[in-house]
């Protein structure tokens, strides 16, 4: 196991952790607008080693299946995120939306020489439990929002959480693509989030330096750096260790926005925080002994 890989891997899941409070501070730019930006800054490392080192340029030439998931996958999250996080209160669209590490764990399951076994089920429950939690009631904040804002936040949450597991698992096919891909994903996230802001949104920019910061540290890190270190790490690194550490990042990102005040310690959501990562980690666990015990 290449631990420095792993290491590698791992700073993109505290990165992450981020996203939702980044989000919450970065004002009301609408979520195209938002993500074009963001990802704009984010594909400026890749730019920059481009420059660097021009005959890397020939690793963008990839299959159109490949680029497809790529884009789909991180075009397609991060507006149903940005999405939720405007129309909901952060920590409660935040927590459904970490719901995607146990979707991937179901999702593998039923891949080529796996099964779909109780441990998984019995994971997948307690996991909807704690979403369930969060949709029974005003918690964390939902003052602010209407009730159809936030049933639109929930459900653009669960569809991230889908879109995020789906990306993940087709990715699986392409172990071949190199990390440099990620430059040409993010570039071509940017143009297609500026072409959809420009004909289906009004222009809103940040009122404050604080919200700027926190748009450029969107693009710096959770919508930046942290696609290339988790490409990296899951294709030199221990998946399967990074698979389960991934699972406290929901956590990590509550306690971000609570610390921040973006989001009230309530019981529901302390509770949702013990369920969604409890219940992917046991789903998990199916797996994990079962490949010990082979």
């Amino acid at each position: 196991m290449n631990m420095r890989a792993t290491s590698i891997g791992f700073s993109a899941i505290l990165m992450w952790s981020l996203l939702a409070l980044f989000t919450a501070a970065s004002g009301k730019m609408p979520p195209f607008q938002l993500s074009a930006i963001c990802f704009a800054i984010g594909s400026l490392p890749g730019i920059v080693l481009f420059i660097a080192r021009p005959e890397r340029l020939k690793l963008l030439k990839q299959p159109v299946a490949a680029w497809a998931t790529g884009i789909i996958g991180l075009f397609g999250y991060h507006f149903l995120y940005f999405t939720a996080l405007r129309n909901a209160p952060p920590a409660e669209a935040g927590m459904i939306a970490y719901l995607w590490p146990l979707f991937i764990v179901l999702g593998s399951a039923m891949l080529p020489g796996e099964r779909l076994r109780a441990v998984h089920i019995i994971g997948a429950l307690i996991g909807f439990a704690g979403a369930a939690l969060i949709l029974s009631g005003r918690v964390g904040g939902s003052e602010q929002f209407t009730d159809a804002q936030r049933y639109m936040g929930y459900a653009a949450a669960f569809a991230c959480a889908i879109t995020w597991a789906s990306y993940s698992l087709l990715s699986r096919r392409f172990g071949d693509v190199p990390t440099d891909a990620v430059t040409g994903f993010c570039l071509a996230t940017a143009v297609l989030s500026a072409i959809s802001h420009l004909f289906l949104e009004t222009t809103v920019w940040p009122t404050a330096s604080t919200e700027w910061l926190a748009i450029l540290g969107l693009g710096i890190f959770p919508v930046g750096l942290a696609f290339y270190a988790w490409d990296h790490g899951v294709k030199k690194g221990d998946i399967q260790l990074l698979g389960v550490a991934s699972y406290a990042a929901p956590v990590l990102s509550t306690l971000a926005l609570i610390a921040a005040g973006f989001a009230d310690a309530t019981w529901q959501v302390l509770l949702a925080c013990v369920l969604v990562p409890g219940g992917a980690l046991l789903a998990v666990s199916g797996t994990v002994f079962k490949k010990k015990a082979a």
